[in-house]
């Protein structure tokens, strides 16, 4: 190829590199190469052509090849530059260096520009590399040559700064000629800054002084910078704060570096270099408090300085504030962390954990002690400094490590014999081991190698403080060693504090002591030691201000649960100041602090109990209690707490509790007598006078302790004083009281005391307290003493003479009081009461005394009530009626001016009278009102006119008042016992209510008051009353109560007459009655005593005489009652329906409507029974129940009469046993049991109402009852019924083997209470079969069979015990399923024909033949039970008939036996039963019925659903129904029918229902 054609290859390889045909020029290049190997411009276009095809490897080797033909031309040069910059490749690099800086030679005399140019390119490509010095030269060099070509002061200051850029970076990095042309490029530019001053110069200055900060060995130069900026400007901190910083990483704090400080302080106050630099210069001159502040301060500024953190801690280990210390060093730490240096920060790390652990060491703990011995390992393993090891050697002392630390101090004299520290350790080894001579001598060894440390002097002094306790002497030398180390350490508070001991204990001498302990606590405020002893010193000498001054300070500086014992005291002080809001405040901080703290509680306790916070203050002395078992004050003050919340009860638990700690403790003994007698004033005011004499007994006998052992204190003698007194208003005959020998100067152990000796005693009592201590209130007490001692006297009819003396030395006593405290209204009060009881009465002292009592105390209702008394016992009715309204009106309960009113009413004869009686029974009980209350009453009850009037109703009936009266009566008698006529009136209310054991007794005790009475009649009425009770009774000491009254009185003759009758003496009673009707001219005395007389002849069997009285009595002019009532009852005993129907309306004709309701609705329920209409007997009484829906009679007969006659209402029946008992207490008994009667029949049993159901009410019927056999009778019907339920439940039996126990109690029952032989006999009757059969079917068969075998023996002509004993022994038999043989089934069949009038049995049979198959038979039993039970009329008998048919015909029917007069006889017999009774049964059978025959048919599951989602259907029946309905549903795969059916029986907790559902949902999964 010629060069022509070389030339035009290249031209078109150029062309082709310019269309981007970069293959094309390839070819052209590699043609010229084979013509001519050496082509420059063909090597330089296929590099060119390759870079951009990317084949880097060719292009740089063409590139390279082109170079190396001509290395002074530029293409190649700049294509390998070129091709370089595209590759980030470390060997890439290298050769770009190469490539720059051949292209920078090729520039500099061609093209400065370009030059420029790639020079900057490698400096990047210098700084990428870390190439500083390189990058300096070459940037010197770009400069240098731009300055020479005329550059402006701009550019040339953009050159500078870059340079500053470029090698500011990792100035730690740079050699000594790379650092020393960055500050030369920092001055460059800063000098060529514009403008000067300006915000960019400024920043560049603060760049060049933080650069020259790094350069320690710069500080010439970087003072100089500094001083320059600052001239330039002089607000800025920047130059003074490094200056500042240089200082304190130096350490060397000059009169220089004070004096910047200073300026920097003039510059910003709060400047933290400046305050840290301060804080080093005071620390060292020993300014602690000043280094402390300013080092604190400065490094809340500047946080990152590890030296001032390092500083600070040396202060605060100068200061002795070691956790402060810690703190300060593990910052120091953290901060030298962040710095990542090591070289430069190691050693400061070695110092800062030396410093640590020596503040470790001074912290007590083995925490602080491991971590001391950490700090110390990580310096000994570079530096083996002795003194560090002894410091070890503490720490592991510290740890509790005592003979480690013996070797390693052993090993450190043995190297180092002179070091004092190893001396000194050694001694606190010996000194914690108490060693004291041993200590002594090794600390004095460490003071002679070194004098000048506090802490050797200091534990020397320790050492002879305890070396021995008792010598004064050894004390003097540790006050010297003390005081020793005290002048070395201004701040060992611990040196100051035993100082202060020594001068307080020792010395005596407080106010140095209180110096001393100031010096301590100042230097360590959080001392609690000496701040305790400050403010407890402060206090003995009298300077409360500063003592609170210093509580106050500590607790407002105090965090919560700190400084416990500043809060204790400031609460402690003021608890004594009255202020006890703020106390109780101050203690809870306590408290906060440390809750365990025992005294702390019983501190706040006293608090809360100061300000009345009784609960509260309980709650405190229990846990100190729990805190500190041992503490007898807790216990005492929660059990006097109790005794002022008057939980006596509790208190005396308490009280006895400390006893058993402390047996002579006298406050418990006091507290316990206080309590007792607090509880027999209680007693007394509930008119418990026997359980109060126990409590008197009780609180004399511990009081009498308390004062044996303390007999000089007046308090005791007040309460023993107290204590007897209290039995004043006791009646005679009760107190015998047991004291203590002691109290009666006797040296046996106990004597018994009457009322009079006991009063006496208390007199002596309040004598010996007023010797002790004389005060008016004592006086006050004495004076009532001898007002009770004289009221004994007077009620017991002793010597008057003694009486007035007593009278008058009790108006002497209280005068005494009156004169020593004339301001108090009882003394005043006191004294006019006995002024008005002396002698004939001085009722003008005492006016005088009830007016001063009510000037002394306005609101005064005692006095004005005795005055009213006074005025009234003088016949001046007016004025005691203002006295007694004054009284009301300022306190309307005050039960006394009741009193009074109701005595004037009584004496005006006003009609309120009784209801301002009755109004005092309501407020209290008072022996005045009750007798008043109980006299009216009884006066209105012997009035028989007023039954009907709204007056009556009101006062008797309404407000409940004989059993009001009653009570109160009955309680006045308790109280006062010698008075007749009180319990003759209480005899009378107690006949009324019944109780006729009680009537009795007071009417007893009424004749016994009245027999050696000289008014014979007044004792004949007491001889009449009691005789009456007696005969109520049957007792056989009426009669000789009645003959001693001499018959000759109608009522006397009438009453032996009833006797005779009761004790069956027929003919000595009718003689009487015919006496009597000889004697009364009284139509209806007559009709009664004819009336009486029939009675009496048909008891002889004169039914004919009978009924010929009972005529002659109906044809007087005037009809009685009675008597027809009588005629009715014997035409319904002898079964003469005409005659009880007669008797019966003529009863109704002549009676009242509202007179005598219950009897007469009785009667004709009773002759409604007779004629068969058994719906009428419930018609008739729920009409009497209508009229009267107040009368619980009516109620309790409703419930008695509907199970017996209309059982399908017994759900009326329970109500209305329900309400009898809510009415009435007399009728709610028997209504109990009636009710639980109901619940049987309606089926009521636990499992359906747990609160409200059979068993449950006669269970409580028989609680009520316990001598009633029919409540027995009835609770073994419903125990029988509950496992009835159980079986049904198939779950265990809770009420088993109680059988035989109910009928022995029902048969012992029966012979006690006297029942008519045939009732008793069908009672004990029934009570076996019940048992029989319950003990049958409970498996227990020979049981069943033996008592059936027995009860034969006793009621032998009883055909249904044989038939019952055949049932029993033909059990097992049918159980086995075996056929039975003719004979045995003809037997059977013969002893239900000799009870072929019970359907039962009728029943039994039934099952028997059902049972070998003979269903026909089966049905024509069932039939023949129907047919009797329609006979009989008993619904309940119709009703099981038809529903053991029907269910025997579904037995039949669900065997799928093909025949259909069994389906229709269960259609038939259960719309029958359904016709009869709402019949769930019934409904279930029809629903199984159409299951067996249409299974899967929607009806079916319809009648199923009926059955079980019908509320009020019995959960047994509804069980039964959801298990069918739960198959059917199954079969029909309905599973969200399902899904509601199982939430049902989840509900009602049908497990059976649950369980089928498993079965089948796991047979579905399966199939």
């Amino acid at each position: 190829m010629s060069n022509k054609e070389v030339k035009a290859a290249l031209k078109s390889a150029r062309d082709a590199i310019r269309n981007k045909e970069y293959k094309e020029a390839l070819k052209y290049c590699k043609a010229v190469l084979k013509q001519e190997k050496n082509n420059y411009n063909a090597w330089v276009f296929i590099g060119l052509a390759a870079a951009e095809l990317e084949q880097p490897d060719q292009a740089k080797g063409a590139y390279k090849k082109a170079a190396e033909l001509e290395p002074g031309q530029l293409l190649a040069w700049q294509g390998l530059a070129n091709l370089y910059e595209k590759t980030n490749h470390a060997d890439a690099r290298e050769d770009l260096v190469n490539v720059y800086q051949k292209l920078m030679e090729l520039y500099e005399s061609t093209d400065k520009q370009k030059w420029s140019e790639v020079c900057k390119k490698l400096v990047e490509l210098y700084h990428q590399e870390k190439k500083f010095l390189q990058v300096a030269r070459s940037w010197h060099k770009l400069i240098k040559t731009r300055q020479e070509e005329g550059a402006d002061n701009n550019e040339l200051h953009q050159l500078w700064q870059r340079l500053v850029q470029l090698l500011a970076e990792c100035v730690h990095l740079q050699d000594n000629e790379t650092q020393q042309l960055l500050l030369g490029a920092f001055e460059q530019a800063v000098s060529s800054s514009d403008p000067i001053p300006g915000e960019e110069h400024q920043k560049l200055y603060r760049e060049f002084i933080q650069c020259l900060s790094k350069f320690p060995h710069e500080f010439p130069r970087l003072k100089k910078v500094c001083e320059d900026m600052m001239v330039l400007y002089p607000s800025v901190s920047y130059p003074l704060e490094v200056l500042c910083l240089h200082f304190i990483q130096t350490g060397s704090i000059t009169e220089e570096a004070v004096e910047c400080c200073h300026k920097l302080l003039n510059v910003d106050s709060r400047s933290g270099p400046a305050l840290i630099g301060l804080g080093i210069r005071s620390l060292q001159e020993k300014k602690y408090e000043d280094a402390d502040r300013n080092l604190t301060e400065g490094l809340k500024q500047t946080n990152q300085c590890s030296t001032g953190w390092r500083y600070l801690g040396e202060t605060q280990l100068k200061m002795h504030k070691f956790k402060e210390a810690v703190h300060s060093f593990n910052q120091a730490l953290k901060t030298l962390g962040q710095l990542n240096e090591p070289s430069s920060s190691q050693q400061q790390k070695n110092l800062i954990h030396h410093f640590k652990a020596e503040a470790l060491i001074k912290i007590p703990g083995t925490d602080t002690a491991e971590e001391a011995i950490n700090s110390l390992d990580k310096i000994l393993d570079i530096n083996n400094d002795p003194k560090l090891i002894a410091l070890k050697g503490r720490a592991c002392l510290n740890k509790g490590l005592a003979n480690e630390a013996l070797k390693v101090i052993e090993e450190l004299k043995l190297a180092h014999p002179d070091l004092a520290e190893a001396h000194y350790v050694e001694g606190l080894i010996y000194y914690t081991q108490k060693d004291y001579h041993q200590a002594e001598t090794s600390f004095q060894r460490a003071i002679e190698k070194e004098a000048e440390v506090a802490d050797f002097h200091f534990s020397l002094g320790l050492t002879y403080w305890f070396i021995n306790e008792e010598t004064r002497r050894e004390k003097t030398k540790a006050l010297t060693q003390f005081l020793k180390a005290a002048k070395l350490d201004n701040y060992l508070g611990s040196a100051f504090c035993y100082l202060g001991q020594y001068y307080r204990d020792i010395a005596g001498d407080k106010s140095r002591a209180l110096g001393c302990y100031k010096k301590a606590f100042e230097k360590d405020s959080m001392d609690g030691e000496a701040g305790a002893a400050v403010v407890d010193l402060s206090m003995e000498l009298g300077d409360l201000e500063t003592a609170l001054a210093v509580l106050t300070e500590v607790t407002e500086r105090a965090s919560a649960g700190r400084a416990k014992w500043a809060w204790l005291r400031r609460g402690l002080y003021y608890l004594r100041a009255g202020q006890h809001s703020k106390a109780v405040a101050d203690l809870q901080a306590a408290l906060r602090a440390d809750p365990k703290d025992s005294n702390c509680w019983e501190s706040l306790g006293e608090a809360y109990l100061s300000r009345g916070g009784y609960t509260t203050a309980l709650k405190c002395f229990r846990k100190a209690q729990e805190l500190n078992p041992k503490t007898i004050y807790s216990i005492y003050k929660a059990a006097a707490i109790e005794q002022i919340l008057g939980k006596y009860k509790n208190a005396i638990a308490e009280y006895q509790h400390i006893l058993k700690k402390s047996k002579d403790y006298v406050p418990a003994l006091k507290g316990l007598g206080e309590c007792y007698l607090m509880m027999a004033k209680s007693a007394l005011a509930d008119y418990l006078d026997g359980k109060a004499l126990d409590y008197i007994e009780h609180s004399l006998s511990f009081l009498a302790r308390a004062a044996k052992h303390c007999p000089g204190v007046s308090c005791l003698w007040k309460l023993l004083g107290d204590a007897c007194s209290s039995v004043c208003v006791i009646s005679p005959s009760k107190v015998n009281v047991k004291v203590l020998g002691f109290l009666i100067g006797q040296n046996a152990d106990k004597y018994v005391l009457k009322k009079s000796d006991l009063l006496s005693l208390g007199g002596r009592c309040y004598g010996r307290g007023l010797k002790l201590m004389s005060s008016p209130n004592m006086w006050c007490d004495l004076g009532i003493n001898y007002y009770h001692q004289a009221q004994h006297l007077t009620t017991t009819g002793s010597n008057k003479n003694e009486t007035s003396e007593l009278l008058e030395k009790s108006v002497q006593c209280l005068k005494k009081a009156v004169r020593l405290d004339c301001k108090n209204h009882l003394y005043w009060n006191a004294l006019g009461v006995v002024a008005s009881c002396k002698g004939d009465g001085n009722y003008a002292l005492a006016q005088h005394s009830f007016i001063k009592s009510i000037q002394a105390e306005q609101i005064n209702v005692v006095a004005w009530t005795n005055l009213g008394v006074l005025y009234l016992t003088s016949g001046n009715i007016e004025q005691a009626h203002e006295a007694f309204k004054v009284a009301q009106s300022l306190e309307p309960s005050y039960l006394a001016c009741w009193i009074g009113q109701a005595l004037i009413a009584e004496t005006v004869g006003s009609y309120e009278t009784m209801d301002l009686f009755r109004h005092t029974t309501e407020l209290s009980m008072h022996t005045e009102g009750a007798k008043g209350y109980a006299h009216w009453v009884c006066s209105t009850l012997q009035d028989k006119t007023n039954r009907n009037t709204e007056l009556y109703r009101y006062n008797i009936l309404q407000m409940d008042a004989i059993v009001a009266a009653q009570v109160a009566l009955t309680k006045y008698t308790e109280r006062i016992q010698n008075d007749a006529c009180a319990f003759t009136m209480l005899g009378y209310l107690n006949e009324y209510l019944q109780l006729k054991k009680q009537a009795a007794d007071a009417y007893q005790r009424a004749v016994l008051l009245l027999k050696n009475s000289e008014d014979k009649d007044k004792y004949n009425i007491a001889m009449r009353n009691y005789g009456r009770s007696l005969c109520a009774l049957g007792h056989c000491d009426a009669i000789q109560a009645y003959v001693s009254t001499l018959l000759t009185e109608f009522d006397d003759i009438v009453g032996i007459a009833q006797v005779y009758f009761k004790k069956g003496l027929f003919q000595e009673s009718q003689k009487a009655y015919e006496r009597a009707l000889s004697l009364t001219d009284c139509e209806q005395d007559k009709a009664c005593i004819l009336t009486a007389l029939a009675i009496l002849e048909y008891k002889q069997n004169q039914v004919d005489a009978a009924k010929t009285l009972l005529f002659k009595c109906s044809i007087l002019q005037e009809p009685n009652m009675e008597s027809l009532q009588a005629l009715c009852t014997l035409g319904l005993i002898k079964q003469d329906a005409t005659l009880a129907t007669a008797a019966l309306k003529e009863l109704l004709k002549h009676s009242k409507r509202e007179d005598n309701v219950y009897e007469k609705c009785l009667l004709t329920s009773a002759v409604y029974a007779l004629q068969g209409r058994n719906l009428a007997v419930q018609r008739q009484v729920s009409k009497a129940v209508h009229s009267n829906p107040d009368d619980p009679g009516l109620w309790s007969l409703l419930s008695r009469m509907v199970p017996r006659y209309t059982p399908k209402n017994a759900k009326g029946g329970a109500v209305a046993g329900t309400i009898a008992h809510i009415l009435g207490l007399n009728h709610g008994k028997k209504a109990l049991l009636n009710t639980a009667v109901n619940q049987l029949a309606l089926g009521y049993h636990v499992a359906e109402d747990e609160k409200n159901n059979a068993l449950k009410n006669i269970q409580k019927a028989v609680h009520l009852s316990p001598d009633d056999p029919s409540a027995w009778a009835v609770l073994l019907a419903a125990c029988h019924a509950e496992n009835t339920i159980v079986c049904l439940h198939n779950t265990h039996h809770k009420r088993t083997n109680l059988e035989k126990m109910f009928v022995a109690t029902i048969s012992a029952k029966t012979k006690e209470k006297n029942f008519p032989a045939s009732h008793a006999q069908s009672l004990e009757e029934w009570s076996l079969f019940q048992a029989v059969i319950g003990l049958n079917e409970t498996g227990r068969t020979s049981e069943a069979e033996a008592l059936c075998t027995k009860g034969l023996k006793n009621f032998p002509e009883q055909p249904t015990l044989y038939l019952l004993l055949r049932q029993v022994q033909c059990k097992s038999l049918l159980q086995s399923h075996k056929e039975l043989p003719d004979a045995i089934l003809e037997e059977l069949r013969k002893a239900v024909m000799s009870n072929s009038t019970s359907v039962t049995a009728w029943h039994w049979l039934a099952q028997v033949y059902q049972s070998q198959g003979m269903m026909v038979a089966a049905e024509m039993c069932y039939r023949k039970s129907l047919q009797l039970a329609s006979q009989q009329g008993s619904w309940s008998g119709k009703l099981s008939s038809l529903l053991r048919l029907a269910k025997l015909a579904l037995e039949v029917c669900m065997a799928n036996v093909s025949n259909d007069h069994w389906p229709s006889l269960v259609q038939e017999a259960t719309m029958e039963a359904m016709k009869l009774s709402l019949c769930p049964v019934g409904v279930l059978f029809q629903g199984l019925l159409q299951y067996s025959r249409k299974i899967g048919s929607r009806e079916t599951r319809r009648m199923l659903e009926r059955v079980v989602y019908q509320l009020g259907y019995p959960e047994t029946v509804v069980s039964v129904a959801r298990w069918y309905l739960l198959r059917h549903l199954y079969a029909k795969n309905d599973y969200e029918l399902i899904d509601a059916l199982i939430g049902n029986a989840k509900a009602n907790g049908d497990i059976r229902t649950l369980e089928l559902d498993k079965k089948l949902s796991a047979a579905a999964a399966s199939s």
